[in-house]
């Protein structure tokens, strides 16, 4: 066995390895007799059969993949041994096969060491962020409101006045010269086109107006689209939205005594939502800061492996929504590789920044309560919209529960962070 070594980074070791041919034909001969054991024929105990009657049956693709697997075991491990390298036990090598042929007994491939990660915390006290004052105004709930309102909106026939905007109107148009009773359209009052809308407001029911129009290209009569028609057009039918008034039975309705108590709630559920906002912009701020004070290097390995598991997720994701990859990447204004980089530059910082946290966790100290895996563990259980008992399983079953441990020790880390930054408060 031959090979080179490059180191790529602080915490990245490749080495090219060119194995000899009998270390590529003893991979081979192992393989075939692992696969063998498996073959069972009349006659012959599993791996007793003479090799010329295996041959045949032993899948190519089988036999190389097994060798592939021999030959890198041994040759890395004397390779490992030969430069006294010592791999971060957390992170898997990963390996680049460029040649392997039995018949000539040749084999070549690349791998990449990962070595364990190396941080130097600068001074994490006294982080300058940027604190923005959060408020909730008595505009922002009333809008709130209304929005709940508008769900459960009504429409309703309207015979007492005129045509208004958002109103829902069946008119009749008929082409003056043309045979017929015309065609009947539902239109939305202010979404049809210009000179049809600016006709149509104020009209009431049975009503007829006589105009000239031009239709728009796009419109839903293709042998109308574009073409210039004097119309006859009538107003069959109209209806309008119809919200619930705020009163205690609304409000009761949505599982609150009174109005009052409604904005109360409302209030409450916009103050946590904006709360929850900020952390996360100062979050951001405080690992931006921290990371420009300290000196982080990670493994090639560590942050590939997590953007190559992200752009797989996306992409079963799309599939699933009858997408493709690329058509994905396009709808974000780039190509499947530009993709890729993007993702591969965001799990950089994501792994670089988890272990600057857990460094600052090491440092002080720091160990978790019962109450604050509790604590995180409702919050994902919100998250995924399900109760805690299945989140627990889900994690379990899944061997996620370090995740679990990680979302505590940040959320620890980070409040400890902020409480010993230097804040400027800045109005929202």
């Amino acid at each position: 066995m031959q090979f080179t070594r490059e180191d790529l980074n602080p915490c990245t070791v490749k080495l090219n390895i060119v194995c000899e041919a009998s270390e590529v034909k003893d991979g081979f001969d192992k393989a075939f007799k692992q696969i063998a054991k498996k073959i069972k024929l009349p006659g012959f105990r599993p791996g007793h059969a003479p090799r010329a009657m295996l041959e045949s049956l032993v899948d190519k693709e089988d036999l190389y993949d097994a060798a592939t697997e021999n030959i890198v075991r041994n040759t890395l491990r004397s390779a490992m041994t030969e430069t006294a390298l010592e791999a971060d036990q957390t992170t898997r090598p990963t390996v680049e096969l460029k040649l392997i042929d039995q018949e000539t007994n040749a084999a070549e491939y690349s791998v990449k060491i990962p070595l364990p990660p190396k941080i130097t915390l600068g001074d994490y006290k006294g982080l300058p962020i940027q604190k923005p004052v959060v408020t909730v105004t008595d505009e922002e709930v009333e809008k709130q409101i209304e929005e709940f309102r508008k769900r459960r909106q009504l429409r309703e026939a309207v015979t007492d006045r005129g045509v208004q905007e958002g109103d829902v109107a069946v008119v009749n148009v008929k082409i003056d010269g043309e045979e017929g009773d015309g065609r009947n359209f539902m239109t939305i009052a202010g979404q049809t086109f210009e000179a049809l809308d600016a006709a149509l407001m104020g009209m009431q029911v049975e009503e007829m107006k006589n105009l000239e129009v031009t239709f728009p290209d796009t419109f839903q009569e293709k042998d109308w689209a574009g073409q210039s028609h004097k119309i006859q057009m009538t107003v069959n039918s109209v209806s309008g939205v119809k919200l619930p008034e705020l009163d205690d039975e609304f409000a009761q309705s949505l599982q609150t005594e009174s109005v009052e108590d409604l904005r109360t709630r409302v209030r409450e559920g916009l103050g946590r939502a904006k709360a929850e906002m900020l952390r996360e912009l100062v979050t951001e701020q405080l690992m931006e800061k921290l990371h420009e004070r300290s000196e982080v290097f990670v493994s090639d390995n560590m942050w590939e492996a997590l953007a190559e598991r992200r752009l797989r997720e996306t992409a079963q994701e799309q599939h699933r929504n009858g997408k493709t990859l690329e058509s994905y990447a396009a709808e974000n204004g780039m190509t499947v590789d530009q993709l890729q980089e993007a993702w591969s530059k965001n799990a950089k910082i994501q792994v670089e920044r988890a272990l600057m946290i857990r460094e600052v966790f090491i440092q002080e100290q720091m160990q978790l309560t019962n109450n604050e895996l509790q604590t995180e563990l409702v919050g994902m259980a919100q998250e995924y919209e399900t109760d805690v008992e299945e989140m627990l399983k889900m994690l379990q079953k899944n061997e996620a529960l370090d995740e679990l441990h990680f979302r505590a020790i940040s959320r620890k880390v980070t409040d400890f962070l902020e409480s010993q930054s230097e804040a400027t408060p800045l109005e929202a």
